[in-house]
């Protein structure tokens, strides 16, 4: 694994050499290598395909929930990179996510059934997360944040099946708000988010990351493939990463997940995208990229994948 720690350290995508930088070695957000590699990050290739379709008023000609180049869904991916935050060039992005967001038609149409908010609040959630992480948050975001708490569900997650008889949450639209909470609580210190927050982490936690308690099998197949992005899907990496950020990471029913993924390994100690959510396009098109994630391979690494497994091994004292 120290072989492979040093080769994504010396890689050409910056924010892979930043994931290494602060998962893995430990340097802090204020450290001179990290903010030049945050700048790298903002310099590099793909973010400026990423950003480079704004308009003349530094907007997208685009919705904002546009799959996956809309504002939203890049400012999702910016915050995960390491892209420096208070950026001022991005806020018309953030002021075409929240227009969206807020509007209040949008609002009213929210349903509720049998007791339950029927919501989408991966959308509300991913705002939140990444205002926060690129220092763009005002007002607003804590507005978004008292509305996915209004909307939480009694075993703490969330969902947006419309069908009466849905019982339970979805990890698909949880596990963003969670971050969310999480990241909000930290900035915040309000004692009220961390319960919303501890309730939700117990949502995946209860189901070791990715199971069934009762049956011990993968609640869903996809649920044990890891990808990059993500976007709204649901993972076992994915929910490592989010106990990892809460605090979680050394919970015992973490093990479970942790255990898969070490058995994922490698033999160069790499980790694979088992699948992907998007297709690689110089067009932009409603499930296409602008920018190619390194796709998926049964014997090749990924980088990302595998930058975010290896600092969660640190974090988990499995490094």
């Amino acid at each position: 694994m120290e072989n492979m720690i040093k080769l994504l350290a010396d890689h050409a995508e910056p924010s892979v050499r930043y994931r290494i930088a602060v998962g893995v070695k430990g340097f802090t957000g204020q450290s001179q290598e990290v903010v030049q590699l945050r700048l790298a990050v903002k310099e590099s290739s793909r973010i400026q395909t990423m950003l480079g379709s704004r308009d003349s008023q530094d907007r997208f000609p685009w919705h904002a929930y546009q799959k996956w180049n809309g504002s939203f869904w890049v400012f999702l991916v910016l915050a995960d990179l390491g892209y420096p935050p208070g950026d001022e060039s991005l806020i018309p992005l953030r002021e075409q996510t929240l227009e969206w967001l807020l509007d209040p038609g949008r609002l009213k149409a929210i349903p509720l059934i049998n007791g339950r908010w029927r919501r989408c609040a991966c959308q509300e959630g991913g705002a939140v997360f990444s205002l926060l992480r690129l220092g763009l948050a005002d007002s607003r975001v804590e507005q978004l944040v008292h509305m996915l708490i209004k909307w939480q569900w009694p075993d703490g997650g969330w969902n947006c099946d419309k069908h009466p008889e849905a019982s339970h949450s979805s990890f698909h639209e949880s596990c963003i708000p969670l971050r969310a909470l999480n990241a909000f609580w930290l900035a915040s210190g309000d004692e009220k988010i961390k319960i919303a927050r501890d309730s939700a982490a117990e949502r995946f936690l209860s189901r070791f990351l990715y199971k069934n308690p009762a049956t011990g099998i993968a609640i869903k197949p996809e649920f044990t493939k890891p990808a990059y992005p993500a976007y709204w899907h649901y993972d076992y990496l994915y929910g490592l990463r989010t106990m990892m950020e809460c605090g979680f990471i050394n919970d015992p029913r973490c093990k479970d997940a942790l255990d898969l993924l070490e058995s994922k390994r490698l033999p160069d100690g790499g980790f694979r995208a088992e699948t992907k959510y998007y297709q690689h396009s110089h067009k932009t098109q409603t499930g296409h990229s602008l920018v190619d994630w390194g796709g998926i391979s049964k014997r090749q690494f990924n980088p990302f994948v595998t930058a975010e497994a290896l600092g969660i091994f640190k974090a988990a004292s499995r490094i």
